[in-house]
């Protein structure tokens, strides 16, 4: 099992680098963090002796906004390990953490995670930090949706107009969320007009530009990209008082050791307890892209907070409906986000 995972990570951390110039628009691929050179658990990473790693899978927009740049170097000297990032979709980080290969998983989609965990793959979630999704689109708004208060509204205005979105269609969170705004809309997008690539946020974003189209956005991954492209935030999330459907929680998940004894459950825990920590919580609250915050930890709470540790329908969970949860999101943005965000 060991040597096929190996094999895995070696393929898909050179696969998910050479990938990362579409994500973001660059002509070439970023250089690998530390750690992501194909070096072994527990195995000599060097002169300087043996270092312990950690394979994160993890969403596309904690990486392509430069978050993890300021995390996970921290967390390495703290702990004398690497981290080796896979970003991907969040469906795909899921995935490949259901294979029992990554020790963890940092991604925004809940009812995957409540997936993951009603299958007993993923044990100890913890909330970590939120943002919000926003609908963008050119200046010139053929669709006429600038400033609607529902997203549901928006979409089907757009489809009626046959105004051309594009969509990621690559299963990650963001793309769930879609198909989420689709539905409460009571359209199944298809046409010439909607155009599913199959490509990360930074890479949809380019294209929507490209073609003077309307997409969805992570507010992070926009806000990071926004200097390149000339699209327009034209429906606000819930950060900016939009509808609470564009809400967009993000969670870390060891894999459970129960299921692949090969994991390094230790440093995933303690790569869950570091994003959560005070420090951690700091520096996902101070990191900013041109003078915009791009998350908000959501952690630290002196009242206890149950559900985020398993399912939201979980029956001891005390977050059966989505009123509540989408209550609990409206109290993070009231409790972490300054009013003149």
């Amino acid at each position: 099992m060991a040597i096929q995972r190996r094999r895995f990570l070696q393929a898909a951390g050179v696969g998910a680098i050479l990938g990362l110039s579409g994500c973001t628009g660059d002509a070439e691929p970023p250089q690998a963090a530390d750690g992501d050179s194909g070096s072994q658990s527990g195995s000599d990473s060097g002169s300087g002796g043996s270092k312990q790693e950690l394979t994160l899978a993890t969403t596309t927009s904690t990486y392509d906004t430069g978050l993890l740049d300021e995390l996970n170097p921290v967390f390495e000297e703290k702990f004398d390990a690497t981290v080796k990032t896979i970003p991907q979709g969040t469906g795909a980080a899921i995935e490949t953490a259901r294979n029992g290969d990554a020790d963890v998983i940092l991604v925004h989609a809940r009812g995957a995670e409540d997936e993951f965990l009603n299958e007993g793959y993923g044990v100890n979630r913890r909330d970590v930090m939120f943002n919000d999704f926003v609908v963008v689109g050119p200046a010139d708004d053929p669709a006429g949706i600038e400033g609607m208060e529902s997203a549901a509204d928006a979409f089907a205005t757009i489809a009626e107009s046959e105004a051309t979105f594009v969509s990621r269609g690559d299963d990650s969170g963001t793309n769930k969320k879609e198909l989420l705004v689709w539905d409460a809309s009571g359209v199944d997008p298809a046409g010439k007009w909607y155009r599913e690539i199959g490509k990360g946020m930074g890479d949809t974003l380019v294209q929507a530009d490209q073609s003077g189209a309307y997409t969805l956005s992570d507010r992070g991954t926009f806000l990071a990209t926004k200097s390149k492209i000339d699209l327009e935030i034209l429906v606000q999330g819930p950060l900016k008082g939009g509808p609470t459907i564009l809400k967009n929680p993000y969670g870390v998940i060891p894999v459970n050791p129960a299921k692949y004894p090969d994991v390094n459950y230790s440093l995933a825990m303690a790569y869950a307890g570091f994003l959560t920590s005070p420090e951690g919580q700091d520096i996902i609250d101070s990191y900013t892209v041109d003078g915009s915050q791009l998350f908000f930890p959501n952690a630290l709470s002196e009242s206890p907070q149950f559900g985020q540790y398993v399912p939201e329908d979980y029956d001891g969970g005390g977050n059966a409906s989505a009123s509540v949860s989408d209550a609990q999101f409206e109290q993070w943005v009231a409790e972490n986000v300054p009013e003149d965000f």
